[in-house]
């Protein structure tokens, strides 16, 4: 079976129409198995009851930010090793180098397209097939 059969992974963004670009990105590179969160403090609290093998996560929503999720997971042991994937329109080049630090596995820009997500999620987890 394929991995991109069998993966899990969470989109988390507090924008609606980003939340569907993504979805629309994977449906067509064929991943099926995804959650989507609006926020990073109810993904958290998702993920730390059930862990998911990738996130995908915005880094410019309210209350808690990609970098702060991606925080929050590495501290946890049953979340640190979660695949983490920032996708920023941000051109700061301090939020990627802080999510290196962080432990972020790889970031995409906005705008993207199915073919440019699909290099970013295998350079994380391999080939989807």
């Amino acid at each position: 079976m394929a991995l991109k059969e069998h993966i899990k992974v969470m989109v988390v963004d507090d924008m609606s129409v980003s939340r569907g670009l993504l979805e629309q990105a994977l449906d067509k590179i064929g991943v099926k198995n995804v959650a989507y969160k609006n926020d990073g403090q109810s993904a958290l609290d998702d993920l730390s009851a059930k862990p998911v093998h990738l996130v995908i996560s915005d880094f410019n929503m309210p209350k808690m930010d990609g970098l702060q999720l991606l925080e929050s997971l590495r501290k946890q042991q049953k979340t640190q090793k979660i695949g983490f994937v920032l996708v920023t329109g941000s051109e700061d080049g301090n939020v990627v180098t802080r999510g290196k630090e962080l432990g972020m596995n790889n970031f995409i820009k906005k705008p993207f397209t199915p073919d440019s997500l699909r290099s970013c999620l295998e350079e994380v987890v391999g080939p989807l097939g």
